[in-house]
């Protein structure tokens, strides 16, 4: 038995959660688009993780590729694409690729998977703080992630008892994606009542809360040290 499925789970905080789960003894399995770079990320944790290919965009294929995964208690979908498309100047493919990734692809893996989930199963989605700041050029992000805030209320009555909750990240400061963008940062941290920034270790262990909480059910749980207050 699989404690864990991450789909999304080879790069950024999908990959530390694997690594925090793996140290503790679970048994996880991480799904990213391409199956080389899944298997090097899982031998790169340990002998309790396994690396498959998931491609959330291709939703027809989802339930090919997760028909083998076994008996499996946490499903975490992390996988994200970082869109900047403005209405001005408007990349429908893009829109589309993320549309689908979130809006269609998410619910599709749920789908696959719930023949092999357990009874006490729990999924965690990941949107963002876009759906709540939005910034030039996150027509697309904000739209969507704003459409995971209700995905979770009908997925938790939909798939009860197994419980359905969203982790909504702030900028976290030492992601890959903002490591390089020192200025910005310094400007998000002046606005953060606490002067820090989530970290990746953070958002991992607020997403094992959320799995593993028994009581926490239809959730949208910020992770931002207060940033949307100010």
């Amino acid at each position: 038995m699989a404690n864990a499925i991450i789909i999304g789970g080879t790069q950024g905080i999908g990959l530390v959660l694997a690594g925090i789960m793996a140290a503790r003894g679970d048994k996880v399995i991480i799904a990213g688009r391409d199956k080389g770079r899944a298997a090097a990320a899982a031998a790169g944790i340990g002998p309790n993780v396994t690396g498959i290919a998931v491609d959330l965009t291709k939703p027809h294929s989802l339930a090919r590729a997760l028909a083998d995964v076994g008996a499996v208690q946490h499903v975490v979908l992390s996988a994200i694409h970082r869109d900047m498309n403005s209405a001005r100047d408007y990349d429908i493919d893009r829109a589309i690729a993320l549309v689908t990734l979130k809006l269609v692809g998410y619910t599709a893996a749920i789908n696959a998977l719930l023949p092999s989930m357990t009874q006490d199963a729990s999924i965690v989605l990941y949107g963002g703080l876009a759906k709540e700041r939005p910034y030039p050029g996150s027509t697309t992000v904000t739209a969507i992630n704003g459409a995971v805030t209700t995905m979770v209320h009908t997925l938790a009555l939909e798939l009860a008892p197994i419980r359905v909750n969203a982790l909504h990240p702030g900028i976290v400061g030492d992601s890959p994606a903002w490591a390089e963008k020192p200025e910005t940062l310094d400007r998000v941290i002046a606005r953060t009542p606490t002067r820090k920034l989530p970290t990746m270790n953070d958002v991992a262990t607020a997403t094992l809360f959320l799995l593993e909480n028994g009581s926490v059910n239809g959730v949208n749980l910020n992770v931002d040290n207060g940033w949307l207050l100010t």
